[in-house]
């Protein structure tokens, strides 16, 4: 039982990486996605750069010693994403491009904000005095 509890937290811990990079392009088709995503955001950037234990990392490693399996001391990130998805050495890279992606997402957000008030502006009728 613990096993399975440790593969459904990394599964969750995938999903919400993939959130935190990819969730900016939720916001263009529902807005109100915006302040969930940014709280996400927030706390994977305070993680990346405080070096702070995710709570996901602590719930996976209890559940992996449970279960009789070995746990690594390092985070997430640096278990199943570095080594895997991009060499170590592009660190710092990677976590640049992924800020410049959710700033560029919640930057054409705005602009697609900005773009329908200004339509809903025009086509509302004059007020009268």
């Amino acid at each position: 039982m613990y096993a399975a509890l440790a593969t459904t937290v990394l599964v969750l811990h995938f999903c919400y990486l993939a959130y935190v990079v990819l969730g900016g392009f939720l916001v263009w088709r529902w807005p109100k996605t915006f302040w969930p995503h940014l709280a996400a955001a927030t706390w994977g950037l305070a993680v990346v750069t405080l070096r702070l234990t995710c709570p996901l990392t602590v719930a996976e490693n209890w559940a992996r010693r449970r279960a009789g399996q070995s746990v690594s001391d390092r985070g997430f990130i640096d278990t199943y994403i570095e080594n895997v998805l991009y060499p170590p050495r592009y660190a710092h890279l990677m976590q640049v491009l992924v800020g410049v992606l959710v700033v560029g997402c919640y930057a054409v957000a705005f602009a697609k904000y900005r773009h329908r008030r200004a339509g809903r502006k025009m086509s509302e009728p004059p007020a009268t005095v």
